[in-house]
């Protein structure tokens, strides 16, 4: 846009005030880049799109995998604007590296583990005890030292004293979402995965039981200290914070915090 020496001072502070406001709309608009446990995929999806929908420009990039190689890629420079996982110890190794920007760690959401079988299985499991069985020879439950559904399925099953009779069984997943399609193809006798996977692959596996956790399974949210947009990554933050997407989260089986 260019201006004629006729024009007048106020045409010309007028367009130059419409330059800096289209400026001003470019420079907001934002790629923000969310690193989320694998059990959030269908929910973290649909509020993306709730919440490009309501920031006009700004795209939401999604990446989903285990919470501790999540920290992980973050630790060694991925630039990332969010981390949510799916349990406080992978946070606490986040906030520990220095990860995060200070006062933005937030608990959005709940979950429960429960116990699942192949929608065709006939060993009529009923409890963790049914896990004993010798008809149950492979359980499948994310990697303890990496997975945080696998934390949650260990201390459960040692607080039942069933650990010892199941770890010689146990086929390692590199996400519950791994666990869970080992369960829905059958390749699997069961599989500790959480409450909202199982609405996932309703038609390919069955509930057995829900499991009791000594530890509340409570999702946080933070910031990344390091991430390219920092502003952008807590208005998506406060996003998921607010009614619309507590709502969608909601509608996929999570519980408040």
């Amino acid at each position: 846009m260019s201006c004629s020496p006729s024009a007048t001072p106020f045409r010309r502070r007028l367009m130059l005030a419409l330059l800096l406001s289209a400026g001003a709309v470019s420079a907001q608009a934002a790629d923000i880049t969310v690193s989320a446990a694998a059990s959030l995929t269908n929910a973290f999806k649909e509020i993306a799109r709730a919440y490009e929908k309501e920031h006009a420009g700004d795209k939401v990039l999604l990446n989903f995998a285990a919470s501790d190689a999540l920290v992980q890629q973050i630790g060694k420079g991925a630039p990332v604007d969010v981390f949510a996982s799916a349990d406080q110890e992978a946070m606490d190794k986040a906030e520990g590296m220095k990860l995060l920007q200070p006062g933005t760690r937030k608990n959005f959401v709940s979950n429960s583990v429960v116990l699942i079988a192949p929608l065709s299985s006939t060993l009529g499991l009923k409890s963790l005890a049914d896990l004993q069985q010798a008809g149950v020879t492979r359980v499948t439950l994310g990697n303890p030292a990496s997975v945080p559904i696998g934390r949650y399925a260990r201390h459960a099953l040692e607080q039942a004293k069933l650990w010892a009779a199941v770890e010689p069984k146990a086929i390692y997943g590199t996400s519950v979402r791994q666990s869970l399609d080992y369960v829905a193809r059958g390749e699997v006798d069961a599989g500790f995965v959480y409450a909202t996977d199982v609405a996932v692959q309703k038609d390919k596996v069955k509930l057995v039981v829900t499991v009791p956790t000594e530890t509340p399974v409570t999702y946080p949210i933070a910031a990344i200290a390091s991430g390219p947009q920092q502003a952008g990554g807590r208005q998506f933050i406060a996003f998921v914070l607010a009614p619309a997407g507590q709502a969608i989260l909601g509608k996929y089986g999570f519980g408040r915090p």
